[in-house]
């Protein structure tokens, strides 16, 4: 997927400046990229040349000027298109299994607060996701059906790292029977 098709999408439920769509690209789990400025600037200038958006110059009395940016029809209907494509196939690799591969080197102290870090990170990352769902982050809910959308891709964000928490509970049973 690319930023482009986020920037889209997120344009198609309202006009915004570069700096709102940042803030919403960080503040997601569904955006897999950071919402830095290069990013962000770069598609944006991408889509506009591509007469995907338009933007308006807003001239406020006490901060600079800023830009606000709105999809075109043509932006639509790149955006349906690309919402008809093939679907990506789900990325099951993570950094972690790399590492817990070849953590026997470890002694037994050290591969038990490897594990607990990572544990950490997982319980901290659930509570972030239940904390801006319950502050309602960015969710547009234009129609029943696009509320229920989103509804269920925070329910699968929510599955995956308690799903993590209990594989993490298999991993240290797994880890005291073989240690006994």
């Amino acid at each position: 997927m690319s930023i482009q098709y986020a920037i889209l999408g997120i344009l198609s439920y309202r006009s915004m400046s570069g700096y709102d769509l940042k803030k919403i690209m960080q503040d997601s789990p569904v955006f897999p990229w950071s919402g830095n400025n290069n990013q962000i600037y770069k598609s944006l200038v991408e889509l506009l040349e591509a007469g995907l958006l338009s933007h308006e110059v807003v001239h406020q009395e006490s901060s600079p000027s800023k830009k606000i940016y709105s999809i075109t029809d043509a932006g639509s209907e790149a955006l349906k298109r690309w919402a008809r494509s093939e679907p990506e196939p789900p990325e099951w690799k993570k950094l972690f299994l790399a590492q817990l591969a070849w953590a026997d080197v470890l002694s037994a102290a050290e591969l038990d607060g490897l594990i607990g870090r990572y544990e950490e990170e997982v319980e901290s990352r659930l509570r972030l996701h239940e904390e801006r769902i319950r502050r309602a982050s960015f969710a547009p809910a234009r129609t029943v059906r696009e509320s229920a959308l989103w509804d269920m891709i925070n329910e699968n964000v929510l599955d995956l790292y308690r799903n993590e928490k209990a594989w993490i509970r298999k991993l240290r049973a797994r880890l005291a029977d073989v240690t006994k």
